[in-house]
């Protein structure tokens, strides 16, 4: 039986709240620090600490390794979110100084997205689409089709997809309202004659079965009132890999969800490259498009493939074309 969770109960559980509404104020999620400090909360609730005097560095350090947390990218999250939740505290004086003294785990190497060329979400998209109904799911092949295609070709967010409702799809101006993005900010997402055919005949089909539905019922869902949770899209996204026979890459690892977004903002970048566009000033409009406060946070998408490699070198070679035969005078 999952046990339910009751709020922070630890000696810091008031700093705990204040530091969360305090970043939550300044346009943050923070699910997963606050998820991190619930283990932190926990921790020092079930050994008893009564003072603020007893959080040590050792205590600290004991914490850190009672998690397991084999990856350094994720023992240095824990790390961070515990250190920022302390250093905060010192800032609004409420302790002295921060018991944090543990060193970052260096990271040996970074995990590679697959990128999902067009024959392989194609190859994703026709499985996905012969996905069996079961008396919890009806259309449930049709369904993961338009959320994996609309993932895909337009880059969202597998939440902000599952968030969708009804009213959020305008077919007249040819626009999805996503909202509550990442920074609490919504934003327009225009999508071309194919995705609105898609969702078009989503729709219609959905309303043949359910009747007609309100502007705020959720746009994927299996019941009239519930959506889809992003996590049972992303085990159905996994359950379908090994069905697709995929390659990979040395180095590049299984694919994951968040892949169709990455895969999404390279095929943006090669059409640009392929069209002649000026890269440079193009991004801030791909920026845009993702939700992204700044190019710098673009730019995590934008892995070096195969093809972009070629297109950029063929770019290069026009533009030094003239230099390098350029005959000196003597």
């Amino acid at each position: 039986m999952i046990s339910r969770w009751n709020g922070f109960e630890s000696i810091l559980a008031t700093d705990i709240s204040d530091f969360l509404a305090a970043k939550r104020a300044s346009g943050r999620l923070f699910k997963a620090e606050d998820s991190a400090l619930r283990l932190l909360d926990q921790y020092l609730f079930e050994h008893e600490v009564r003072h603020p005097e007893e959080i040590t560095s050792l205590l600290i350090d004991a914490f850190l390794v009672s998690r397991p947390r084999p990856r350094p990218r994720s023992y240095n999250h824990l790390l961070c979110t515990t250190s920022r939740l302390f250093d905060w505290m010192v800032t609004q004086e409420r302790i002295e100084k921060s018991p944090v003294r543990a060193k970052y785990r260096r990271q040996t190497s970074q995990r590679l997205p697959f990128i999902f060329d067009l024959p392989a979400a194609q190859c994703l998209l026709k499985t996905a689409m012969g996905l069996p109904d079961n008396p919890k799911a009806i259309a449930r092949g049709k369904t993961y089709y338009a959320i994996f295609a609309i993932l895909y070709g337009l880059g969202l967010r597998v939440g902000e997809a599952c968030r969708l409702r009804v009213s959020d799809v305008d077919f007249e101006r040819h626009l999805l309202l996503i909202r509550k993005t990442k920074f609490y900010k919504d934003r327009l997402v225009p999508f071309g004659p194919r995705l609105e055919s898609l969702l078009q005949d989503f729709l219609s089909d959905k309303m043949q079965r359910m009747g007609n539905l309100l502007p705020e019922a959720p746009f994927f869902s299996f019941t009239r009132g519930n959506e889809i949770h992003p996590c049972t899209v992303s085990q159905t996204f996994h359950a379908l890999i090994p069905r697709l026979g995929l390659s990979l890459s040395p180095g590049t690892s299984a694919p994951h969800l968040h892949d169709l977004r990455h895969s999404f903002a390279v095929g943006t970048l090669l059409r640009w490259y392929k069209t002649k566009k000026d890269i440079g000033s193009e991004l801030l409009k791909l920026s845009t498009f993702m939700g992204h406060v700044d190019i710098s946070s673009t730019a995590v998408y934008l892995n070096i493939t195969e093809g972009l490699l070629r297109e950029a070198n063929q770019r290069f070679e026009i533009f030094a074309d003239p230099v390098i035969h350029e005959v000196p005078l003597l």
